[in-house]
């Protein structure tokens, strides 16, 4: 069995490392599950606008895959937390620029996927967190 090696995105993920003590990424094998992305940027600072913040996460997916050796491409299963704009639902913004994204980074893949409203996440201005896993390379599959 391969051993787990451990990642830090370069920016935020080693100050969270140094500061939280936990890793961005883990990758066994060719499996990469990568902790909750938010749309912060390497301060940890939040954009006022929803839609920056949904597109900053994605980026920060990819910043975090890239580290481990993956990218949007060999996402196999998605896991995305919102905080709702109205209470008890989640609102067209979340799911219309989820979508834009999964679209635009990941071509044809389509990969599982769950959306989960909650009342927090955990910082006081975050409103999405994106977590993915990858198998590293399945994108020439």
């Amino acid at each position: 069995m391969s051993q787990p090696e451990f990642f830090a995105t370069p920016g935020y993920g080693d100050r969270q490392l140094a500061e939280m003590r936990y890793s961005q990424a883990v990758r066994v094998g060719d499996r990469i599950e990568i902790s909750g992305q938010g749309g912060w940027d390497d301060d940890l600072h939040f954009p006022a606008d929803l839609e920056e913040e949904i597109v900053r996460a994605f980026e920060n997916v990819e910043r975090t895959l890239a580290t481990a050796g993956a990218t949007w491409r060999d996402v196999i299963a998605v896991n995305s937390y919102h905080v709702p704009e109205t209470p008890g639902f989640i609102g067209e913004v979340h799911n219309r620029v989820m979508v834009e994204q999964f679209r635009a980074r990941m071509g044809d893949r389509a990969p599982i996927w769950t959306e989960i409203g909650v009342p927090a996440l955990g910082a006081p201005k975050m409103r999405v967190e994106i977590r993915v896993t990858a198998i590293a390379g399945s994108a020439r599959v």
